[in-house]
């Protein structure tokens, strides 16, 4: 299933080759996720600037540019260069989403509280898997599965279950926006600690990030 997005065609042709040279760099990344960090990859919608209308085309939609794109087929974790630019070719110009709750969960606290956390657990010399930033200014971290329904309970062991924090768990079902991919016409992801072979599928429990996280969601919230 491909899809367009929007703009005349004397921009189309001017900006054709630079669209090629961008299909080749998302073929190349999805690749890598696919084939190097053991990752499946969903095409996703894409917004327009602003974020008021979605490449999925239904009218109203609750979340543009930032849900996987219906009729899109799944590439696998293992897929091959050669089949990542097969199946890529059916989605010209689709998001590259993850799909959480596989071989990750997410911690997903504000911007300016994961920054400090992770600058802070860097110095405690924690285990530390991928953590990702996004445009509306959220932190992602990535942690083992499981995460999003053990929450609830090392909160509550924490001390943290009462408090009013800033902080959520993604898993299974949810879909995050990999970099380099635009989120909802607000502008691209970003790495700001980048998956390795060490960490891609194996990224550390919840448990020990948590309190940090926690703690810092908590004084930023102060």
């Amino acid at each position: 299933m491909g899809f367009t997005i929007g703009g005349s065609r004397g921009i189309r042709d001017i900006r054709s080759g630079s669209r090629r040279r961008n299909r080749t760099a998302e073929r190349t990344v999805v690749a890598e996720y696919t084939g190097l960090w053991g990752w499946a990859v969903v095409p996703g919608a894409r917004a327009a600037s602003g974020g008021h209308s979605c490449s999925c085309g239904k009218a109203g939609c609750a979340a543009p540019g930032a849900h996987p794109l219906p009729g899109a087929a799944e590439i696998p974790a293992g897929a091959t260069l050669e089949q990542v630019s097969k199946a890529w070719a059916e989605v010209p110009g689709a998001a590259l989403l993850l799909p959480a709750g596989r071989t990750f969960d997410i911690l997903d606290v504000a911007a300016p509280a994961g920054r400090r956390a992770l600058v802070r657990l860097e110095r405690m010399g924690l285990p530390l898997g991928p953590v990702s930033a996004t445009p509306e200014g959220r932190c992602q971290f990535f942690v083992a599965p499981g995460a999003t329904a053990d929450l609830p309970r090392l909160l509550y062991r924490m001390g943290w279950d009462d408090a009013d924090l800033d902080l959520r768990c993604l898993g299974p079902g949810d879909h995050i926006t990999a970099p380099p991919s635009d989120r909802g016409g607000l502008g691209p992801v970003s790495w700001l600690r980048p998956p390795s072979l060490d960490t891609a599928t194996a990224p550390p429990e919840a448990r020990l990030l948590l309190g940090t996280l926690a703690y810092i969601c908590h004084r930023s919230a102060a």
